[in-house]
């Protein structure tokens, strides 16, 4: 393989999907992670037509150890090469005050946002070292940097994406791996509607009244980011609606 391979998880919809097709087109091969598998087929089936790349699907819950390290060890060593790791597959669960909040939401998050992203990281990022180079980047969010009522576990999760982010920019820099971070706010993806349980009319009024940040604004700087010089790192990105 001489091109690029970049792992994107949760690529199934919003940001990891329009990322996937934006990669494509600047010619990486794809290793796609994602638990619906009728839409990671989908995806598979529209970048190999369109844009003749080589595409690898994982389909696996992140949440779970034993599942993401199965699906990660059946990598074949062609595929181990991985100069991109972007570690997206994240969400939000509820709307609550921390006294009354579902405690199964809280868990879900934590072991989303922050045990899932270590998984991942912790394996890939081996592959990494041993070639001495590549390039982490990790979704947090504008609810890590600025938190809000009712969202506490999730700014949490975030806010810790964030610090992880940073401690892992120091420690990886001696092995030649870059790592940034990017904190949206306010992407109209299918974040609202898994946050609120499948409640598709009430994650639509989340958006009334502006123009809300779109995947592909997320994916188009994911790929200024990766297209820096060598000796370039953008450790840490907020971007926001205008309005």
């Amino acid at each position: 393989m001489n091109k690029k391979i970049a792992l994107i998880t949760g690529a199934t919809s919003g940001i990891g999907y329009d990322t996937a097709l934006i990669l494509a087109e600047n010619n990486y091969d794809l290793i796609l992670t994602g638990r619906r598998i009728d839409r990671l087929n989908s995806l598979k089936q529209e970048i190999e037509l369109k844009y003749k790349n080589k595409v690898l699907t994982l389909n696996f819950d992140i949440q779970k150890k034993e599942e993401t390290d199965q699906a990660l060890d059946s990598i074949e060593p062609e595929w181990q090469a991985i100069d991109v790791l972007i570690n997206n597959a994240g969400l939000a669960a509820g709307l609550d005050p921390i006294y009354s909040a579902q405690i199964d939401d809280w868990e879900t998050m934590i072991d989303t946002n922050i045990k899932g992203l270590l998984y991942v990281t912790r394996k890939v990022v081996n592959w990494m070292i041993e070639r001495k180079e590549g390039h982490i980047i990790n979704l947090s969010s504008i609810a890590g940097k600025e938190p809000y009522p009712n969202g506490s576990v999730y700014c949490g999760t975030k806010s810790a994406v964030a610090t992880i982010s940073r401690a892992m920019r120091i420690e990886l820099l001696q092995y030649g791996i870059k790592v940034s971070s990017i904190a949206p706010g306010a992407v109209d993806t299918e974040f609202s509607t898994v946050r609120f349980h499948g409640d598709k009319e009430r994650a639509q009024k989340v958006y009334n009244g502006f123009v809300p940040l779109t995947g592909k604004d997320i994916a188009d700087t994911i790929l200024f980011i990766l297209t820096r010089p060598k000796h370039v790192n953008i450790d840490d990105l907020l971007i926001t609606p205008t309005a």
